[in-house]
Formats: structure tokens, sequence, C-alpha cells
């Protein structure tokens, strides 16, 4: 098996990390056109696509037929912040004392490097013995938009059998993932002037009696509802309401977030959510309610042919055993948990390190990675020189 290039590796995380691409305004054009140029180059077929101007997504294929393996992760990244709190340029790349600094380092550009390491190195081989091998570097993901994956999965355009999504792992497997639901719920009252409250109708009021009723009928059903380490959650955001203090509020909105188990649907979620608001037994039409978003979680088996190949690479390189984390957040995969396919979380990072001032990523992790990678993809597809 071919041994992973560490300073190439550093050398075009470096370069990745040069390219800005951060949300807002989450701009991937600049960082596309580099990747298509690339990976053109490698002799993959490429495509480049887009729904929002500049959430470039690219495309690109070696290989035909199944299985099919697709190999995916985000090329935008937050903002800086504060830049006072970084201690060099985020888009310079420093190396020092085994890391590299820089802002996307561990969240995802290691992933992105590992991927073109891994996407050149099946090139020079000849490609895939087997199936065909998909890489999609996409935008969009870390403002949870529907323009990247997503709408590559809606064109038809990546359409996997096993889906892996690089992401700050450790290099660690994520094979199950919570899904998500964001509600608003809004009530509604009539105005009056404050120095006579009883005249009007105060929503504020109403969406406390509301809240309180969600809190009773969820709080404990939910604190019961667990998967191994995933927890059913609710959380109430943000809250809405009133224009003016001397003025009574004939509106009141708050909105929710709802972290789901595989086992749970966002419409099941979002009526239950409707009946524990309903139960404040509140006047009928002041209270609405509206589904912002909303996606399945997924838990992939892991006896599965994924799951086996990366476990197995994993341990062979690291010379320990595999891991399976837990999951705080949500990633792009959850577009694909209605599928019937195996997800597949895994990248080099620590996912504290990333959305942090001075973000870094140790060396020893990105070349490793690359390795897992290159072996697990070989025990999936096969290599047409070896």
């Amino acid at each position: 098996m071919t041994k992973p290039d560490t300073d190439a590796l550093v050398a075009t995380l470096g370069r990745l990390i040069e390219i800005g691409s951060t949300v807002p305004p989450g701009d991937c054009s600049k960082i596309g056109r580099y990747l298509a140029d690339r990976l053109k180059a490698m002799g993959y077929r490429v495509e480049t696509l887009s729904r929002q101007a500049n959430v470039d997504n690219v495309v690109a294929r070696l290989g035909a037929g199944r299985p099919r393996l697709v190999i995916s992760t985000h090329v935008d990244t937050v903002g800086v912040g504060t830049p006072e709190a970084w201690t060099s340029d985020p888009f310079n790349a420093r190396i020092a004392d085994g890391k590299v600094y820089g802002l996307g380092a561990a969240n995802a550009k290691g992933s992105v490097a590992a991927q073109l390491w891994l996407a050149e190195e099946i090139a020079k081989a000849g490609g895939p013995r087997q199936g065909e091998l998909v890489f999609a570097f996409v935008g969009d993901e870390e403002r949870l938009g529907p323009d990247g994956l997503a709408f590559l999965r809606e064109r038809g355009v990546v359409t996997p059998d096993i889906l892996v999504i690089g992401g700050p792992t450790a290099n660690q497997l994520v094979i199950a993932e919570r899904g998500v639901m964001w509600a608003r719920v809004t009530a509604r009252g009539r105005t009056a002037h404050a120095g006579e409250p009883g005249a009007g109708d105060n929503a504020i009021l109403r969406m406390i009696r509301v809240i309180a009723a969600i809190e009773e009928a969820l709080g404990p059903r939910l604190a019961a509802r667990r998967d191994g380490a995933m927890q059913a959650t609710l959380n109430i955001g943000r809250i809405t309401g009133g224009h003016n203090t001397n003025v009574v509020p004939d509106l009141c909105a708050i909105e929710i977030d709802r972290r789901l188990l595989p086992s749970e649907t966002v419409e099941g979620a979002f009526e239950e959510l409707r009946l524990a608001a309903l139960s404040a037994n509140e006047p009928d039409g002041l209270i609405a309610f509206e589904l912002l978003t909303g996606t399945q979680g997924f838990k992939a088996g892991a006896e599965g042919a994924g799951v086996r190949a990366f476990s197995s690479a994993i341990e062979t390189e690291t010379g320990r055993p595999v891991q399976f984390l837990n999951a705080m957040g949500v990633g792009d995969g959850r577009y694909f948990a209605r599928d019937g396919i195996e997800i597949i979380n895994f990248g080099p990072g620590d996912g504290a390190a990333g959305h942090a001032a001075n973000e870094w990523l140790a060396i020893d992790q990105l070349v490793e990675a690359a390795a897992i990678l290159m072996r697990a993809t070989e025990t999936l597809l096969g290599v047409k020189s070896r």
C-alpha cells in the first residue's frame, strides 16, 4: 500500500487554508476551482454544480458500476471570530509543535487534504478494480444549508451505496447520528396600552403558558428516550415578542431545536410538539406552528461492509481498537438517512479545535487519516494495479 507523503499533505492543507471559504458569505467558488483543476489533472470526470451563486460543489468520478463509494466533506468554514484571539494569521498556515494551525485545519480542510491525496493515489494506480469511486467536495454545510450535499442528492448526482463524510473524528468512527427538527411556535394576542393591560391580550403571557405545557408534556418523555449514548432532547433557543415596553404585545414566537433518535421521524416529532403546545388549552386559532427544517437520524450497522473496512483499517494503521464516537452535532450524512445506505463519519482532527481561535490539526493524525482512507478504499473497491 502506498504510504502517505507527509510534506505533500501538509502543503495541500496549507494551500486550502489560504483559500478563504468562510460563512458568511459562504463563497466556495475559488476553492471549488482549485479542487476541480486538481481532480481533472488526475484524470477524474469532474463537474461543478451550484444552486446558489458561488456555493460551488465539486463532484469527481473514477470507475463505473457498483458498489459506489462516495467520499465527501465540506470546504466552507466558520468565520474568524475575534481576530485578536488568533496568535497567527488564520489564512496563513503555521506549522509548530507537530501541528498545522489555520482556519478550517480541523473542520474540515484536513479531511479535504487527506481525500485529495487518496484521489490522486487511486488515479495513479489506474482507478478502482470494481465499482465507482466518487468524491464530493461541498459548501453550505456550516450554516446547515440545503445547497451543498443535500442539493447533490436532490439532483441525483450523488447516489452512494456507502457514504463517508469527512470531519474531525480523531480518526475514529461515527456511525450513528441524531436527526434534528427546527420548529417555530407563534402565540397571538391583542394590543392595548400598558396603562390598561386588561384591555389587551398579552401574547407573551400566552407563550409562557405554552412553554410550560411543552416542558410538562415533553420533558419527562424525552428524558426517558435513549439509544445507546444518544439522547432525545428539546431546546428553546430563541424567543421574540412585543415591540415597545408600554404596549401589550400581540405577538410572541419561540424557535425550538429538537434532536431526534434514529428511530424517530421529523413528522412525528413535529406533531408531538404541536400536541404538547395545544395542551395549554389556549383559545382556538391563537397558536400557530411552522416546521422550519428537519432531517432524520441514522445508525449504520457495525457489520456493514463500509464499517468493517474502516474498522479494520483503523486498527491496522493505529494498532488500537476502533472507537465508535457519539456525535454532538449533525453533518451532511443526515440527508441520506432514509436511503438505506451505510453512512460513516471519519476524518482527522479534534472536534474541540474546530470553530475556535488558533484552530489546529496534528500532522501525524493527518497522515494517519490518509493511510486509513487508502486501506479502507482498497478493501471496498480494490485498485487496478494492485
